[in-house]
């Protein structure tokens, strides 16, 4: 299926390992040019080559935190217009939600609901000029379930979802979308640290952590990043524009509820 989407240019936030890598990855074999923001030089070196050794679109990087307005300007004035924005960046480590500080909170809010919200105000009136937008939040599932270890997360990202739900409905008439994807568990780098941390908090062993995790899930295993890709790029594509306003959940049947 010709996602019809080639020659776009999309700003890939995360984009140097885990999920955020798997999306510039899939975007980019659709013939997308992609924009790769990173924290770490080694890790995004690492994945613009492989993606430009595997299609012959541009790819371009960025090395700066996406959280801070600094980061924001320097990945802006790379990539001033896309046509498709990702959010997505990593989530606070587990804890009490009575260990908090003030200063804790405002670090989550900033990464994970302020941020995207810079980004959308930023690029969103081109894409409406342009008579076409995807953006993607990534997510977690935790806004439909929410973890007691996660109440950061819980409350950030759905402070992002409650913003974007009114706003879509605003920009669907002038082919921009925006959707958040609301992973569950998969098998990152970030999930490896959660587990990690987990483990420390618990006493527990890694490894029986890690298989309990994947066994408790219905498909009886993690999943992987290009299976969130591959949702995502559909979500990107010329054919999704009657899709806005959502928060899709991609995790193996981990939510409980019928609706």
């Amino acid at each position: 299926m010709d996602l019809g989407i080639a020659g776009r240019t999309a700003l890939v936030c995360g984009a140097s390992r885990g999920m955020g890598f798997a999306i510039a990855r899939r975007l980019a074999a659709e013939g997308v040019d992609v924009v790769l923001v990173a924290r770490t030089p080694g890790p995004l070196q690492e994945a613009v080559l492989q993606i430009a050794g595997e299609s012959r679109v541009q790819v371009t990087p960025v090395v700066g935190d996406i959280t801070t307005q600094a980061g924001r300007a320097v990945a802006l004035a790379v990539c001033p217009s896309p046509d498709i924005l990702i959010t997505n960046a990593d989530g606070p480590r587990p804890g009490n939600f009575r260990d908090y500080s003030h200063a804790d909170w405002m670090a989550a809010l900033d990464a994970l609901m302020l941020a995207p919200i810079a980004l959308i105000q930023a690029t969103i009136d081109g894409m409406v000029a342009r008579r076409f937008g995807r953006i993607v939040n990534i997510t977690s599932r935790s806004v439909k379930i929410a973890q007691p270890e996660l109440s950061l997360s819980n409350g950030a990202r759905s402070g992002l979802v409650g913003f974007t739900a009114g706003i879509a409905r605003e920009m669907v008439r002038h082919n921009v979308t925006i959707n958040n994807l609301l992973p569950g568990i998969f098998a990152t780098d970030a999930q490896r640290r959660h587990v990690s941390d987990l483990a420390s908090q618990t006493g527990r062993e890694f490894d029986a952590i890690w298989a309990e995790r994947s066994a408790g899930n219905p498909a009886g295993r993690f999943g992987e990043p290009s299976e969130i890709a591959d949702y995502c790029a559909f979500l990107c594509s010329a054919q999704a524009g009657f899709i806005t306003a959502q928060n899709l959940l991609i995790d193996g049947g981990g939510y409980p509820g019928t609706f």
